[in-house]
C-alpha cells in the first residue's frame, strides 16, 4: 500500500514554512497522542505517521531529498541515502514537551554542577532605648545562622575535594526509562539531579557544606534612627549552597517606650505637673532634656493646663543630619489635695474674693453659654 504524502499527513502545502510545519504537527500530535486515545489502534497508527512526516519535513536536508525523490529517498538502498531509525521518530514531540514543560522532558543537556544558590536572608528584631536612638550606639548581637564549613570550603567533600561526575546519569542529572512509545525522564536518584557525586563526605558538615553557628556581630546604630528602621549587614545571612555567596542580615529596629519622653518623628514631648500656685502667680520649672541636660522654663502667671512650651532645637537627632527637632513641654496644672484647715480657709477666702469674670474668664464664658442654652430650650 502506497504511503500517504507527508505534506498531506500534516495537512500543509508543499511551500509551508518550518514554523507552519511545526505548528501543524503539534496540533495533530496532541489530537492523536496514545495517552489520550488508549486502545485506539487507528490513533496509534496515525501518531506514528505524524512523527515520521514531521521527522522528514522538519529537517532541511531530508525535506529536500523528499521533495526530489519522494518516499524512495528513505527506502533501504534508495538513492537518497538517509536512514530513518526509530529513535528519531519522536524528536518533534520531544520539542513540544520542551516548550510546555521545560527541562523536565528535555534530554542531551548535561547538568553544569551541583545545586547552588545564594544563601537566604535573615531577620533580627532589635529593641533599643530612646537614648540610644538619640545618641547612636554600637551594639553586639548574637545570631544563630548556618555558615560555610571551613574544612571543605562549602563543597561538602572531605578536604574540599571536587565532586566527580555521576556514573548513573553521566552528569546529566536525569535518568531515562522507556514506557511504551515514550521515554520518561526522572531525577537521578544517585546524585539527586546535580550530575555530580561526592565520594567521601566532609566529617564536619556531613556533606552539606554548611554548619550551624552562633555569630557575634557588631551593629552600628546611627543617631536619629526611627522606629521600624531596617539596617542591612551584607553577607551575614545564611551561607550559600556549595560555596555560593551568603545572604544578608536585616536588623529591624524597635524603640522601647520612655517613662518621661514621647517621640513624634524629630520632636520630643513631655508633660510636666505645675503647682496651682505657680500656674496662678507665675514661676519657674526645670525639666530634663533627651540629651541628658536640663532646661529652665518660665511659667507666666495664669498658665492653663494643656499649654505647651516650645524648646527649639532640644528634640531628637535627625538621621544623617546635624540638626535636631524641638521639644514641647505641656503644662499640667495640679489641683492641691490633702488640704489643712487653714489652707481650706484661705481658698474659701480666695473664692469669695474671686467671683468675677476677670479671675475665671473660661469658667464664666462657658457657663454663660450654658445659661443661653437653657433659655433657648425654654422657648
Amino acid at each position: 500500500m502506497a504511503k500517504e504524502d507527508y505534506y498531506n499527513t500534516l495537512g500543509v502545502d508543499r511551500n509551508a514554512s518550518e514554523a507552519e510545519i511545526k505548528k501543524a504537527f503539534r496540533k495533530l500530535a496532541m489530537k492523536y497522542h496514545p495517552d489520550t486515545n488508549q486502545g485506539d489502534a487507528k490513533a496509534e497508527k496515525k501518531f506514528k505517521e505524524l512523527n515520521e512526516a514531521n521527522d522528514i519535513l522538519s529537517n532541511e536536508e531530508k525535506r529536500a531529498a523528499y521533495d526530489r525523490f519522494g518516499h524512495a529517498a528513505f527506502e533501504q538502498g534508495g538513492s537518497g541515502g538517509f536512514d530513518q531509525g526509530f529513535g528519531h521518530g519522536f524528536s518533534g514531540f520531544s520539542d513540544i514537551f520542551d516548550e510546555m514543560f521545560g527541562d523536565a522532558f528535555s534530554g542531551g543537556r548535561k547538568n553544569t554542577g551541583r545545586q547552588s544558590g545564594r544563601g537566604s536572608d535573615l531577620r533580627y528584631n532589635m529593641e533599643i532605648s530612646l537614648m540610644q536612638a538619640f545618641k547612636g550606639d554600637k551594639a553586639k548581637i548574637r545570631v544563630p545562622a548556618s555558615v560555610q564549613c571551613k574544612d571543605c570550603k562549602g563543597i561538602g567533600s572531605k578536604n574540599g575535594v571536587a565532586p566527580e561526575t555521576c556514573n548513573a546519569c553521566n552528569g546529566y542529572g536525569k535518568v531515562r526509562a522507556q514506557q511504551g512509545f515514550f521515554t520518561i525522564e526522572r531525577t537521578c536518584p544517585t546524585c539527586q539531579g546535580s550530575g555530580q557525586v561526592i565520594k567521601e563526605s566532609c566529617s564536619v558538615c556531613k556533606g552539606s557544606g554548611r554548619i550551624q553557628k552562633q555569630k557575634t556581630l557588631s551593629v552600628n546604630i546611627p543617631s536619629g534612627v526611627e522606629d521600624g528602621t531596617r539596617i542591612r549587614l551584607s553577607g551575614e545571612g545564611e551561607a550559600g549552597l556549595n560555596g555560593s555567596p551568603p545572604g544578608d542580615l536585616y536588623i529591624f529596629i524597635t524603640i522601647s517606650p520612655h517613662y518621661i519622653f514621647q517621640r513624634d518623628n524629630a520632636n520630643i514631648y513631655c508633660r510636666v505637673p505645675i503647682p496651682f500656685t505657680s500656674a496662678s502667680l507665675g514661676g519657674h520649672v526645670e525639666v530634663p532634656t533627651v540629651d541628658g541636660g536640663r532646661a529652665k522654663i518660665t511659667i507666666p502667671a495664669g498658665t492653663q493646663s494643656g499649654f505647651q512650651f516650645r524648646l527649639k532645637g532640644k528634640g531628637m537627632s535627625i538621621l544623617r543630619s546635624k540638626e535636631r527637632g524641638d521639644m514641647f513641654v505641656e503644662a499640667l496644672v495640679e489641683t492641691p489635695v490633702n488640704l489643712s484647715k487653714r489652707q481650706k480657709e484661705i481658698l474659701k477666702e480666695f473664692e469669695d474674693e474671686g467671683k468675677n469674670e476677670k479671675n475665671n474668664p473660661e469658667t464664666e464664658g462657658f457657663f454663660s453659654k450654658v445659661r443661653d442654652l437653657w433659655e433657648d430650650l425654654k422657648d
